[in-house]
């Protein structure tokens, strides 16, 4: 399937979100979990890449990066085959292990870098891995350790994250816990990691403040900022030659995947788009709200649209 193309220009920011193919499990135990974690601060270490948060879940990870001199792809690349390779020889087993395509969203530093740590930091909190504060401070596999002294990697750049909430270490670290718990109580997956207009401009509430005032402005699945920000990626993207896809070109592939997809089942759209659930119709759309938001990086609520069904059953889906 024709894709998108990555924003892979070095020293950008990036959320990553790496998920097991078909909700597997990308890890098994403490071994495979160390051997993730050795394996990125090698590779961060060697490439020039800084990592600044990540969570390490049981079927997906979190990361914050600002890539290397070799970019984003580099980075992931190495990272996920060398992994994968250790993961097939350990637990004799073959094929794959990611999803197709590892998702990264280029991050608007300033307005969002205090967000995303504190979304990425909370993962186990909200999958209930740990059960307090207090247990997240010594949680093993997500960098809020690091920040709490509880555990040391070199290649995470502590002092580049407190430095976001303030000038002097323990000034900063109470006011980093202080944002976090007034976090814990805030959904920010759809701005932070779902996509399109919302995701671009904070939340829904803005992009209506925005059209009652007559502004219209630019937003990308691929990237969390403002307007501003929107145009200088893809105009720097454009300088660099990137093949970027058109929102009409993407409109146009997607009606042939749905297309395609019905003449596989035999099947008419009329009958997709019906919410009938006979005859596997539930599997085909969760095939294709799959591929959509994860392969294209579609919105939750564009997806809805092309298959006639709620935002809410779109995110049911994906989960």
């Amino acid at each position: 399937m024709p894709r998108g193309a990555r924003l892979d220009a070095p020293g950008t920011l990036h959320h990553v979100i790496i998920r097991g193919i078909e909700k597997g499990d990308i890890v098994r135990d403490k071994d495979d979990r160390k051997e993730f974690l050795r394996r990125m601060g090698e590779l961060a270490q060697g490439t020039g890449t800084s990592i600044y948060a990540f969570a390490l879940m049981t079927n997906h990870a979190h990361i914050l990066l600002k890539s290397g001199e070799q970019g984003l792809s580099t980075f992931m690349r190495r990272l996920l085959s060398g992994y994968a390779q250790y993961f097939n020889r350990r637990h004799r087993r073959v094929g794959h292990l990611f999803q197709n395509r590892y998702k990264s969203i280029i991050c608007e530093e300033e307005a969002y870098f205090d967000k995303l740590v504190a979304y990425i930091h909370l993962n186990p909190l909200r999958a209930r891995l740990v059960s307090s504060f207090e247990e997240l401070a010594s949680y093993p596999w997500c960098s809020h350790a690091i920040l709490m002294k509880t555990l040391h990697y070199a290649w995470v750049d502590r002092e580049y994250v407190l430095q976001f909430f303030g000038d002097k270490e323990g000034d900063a670290r109470k006011v980093y816990l202080e944002y976090l718990e007034e976090e814990a109580g805030v959904d920010r997956e759809k701005e932070l990691s779902g996509g399109g207009l919302l995701r671009s401009h904070g939340g829904w509430s803005n992009v209506l403040s925005m059209r009652k005032q007559g502004v219209k402005a630019l937003s990308d699945d691929r990237i969390l900022g403002g307007d501003a920000f929107v145009r200088e990626v893809l105009q720097d993207a454009e300088e660099q030659g990137e093949q970027l896809l058109s929102a009409d070109e993407r409109a146009q592939q997607i009606a042939r995947e749905i297309e395609k997809v019905c003449r596989r089942e035999g099947i008419s759209l009329a009958v997709l788009r019906s919410g009938s659930r006979r005859g596997g119709l539930s599997k085909i759309r969760k095939e294709l709200a799959e591929r959509f938001v994860n392969e294209y990086g579609l919105s939750l609520a564009e997806t809805a649209r092309q298959l006639w069904v709620t935002t809410g059953a779109v995110s049911h889906m994906v989960r």
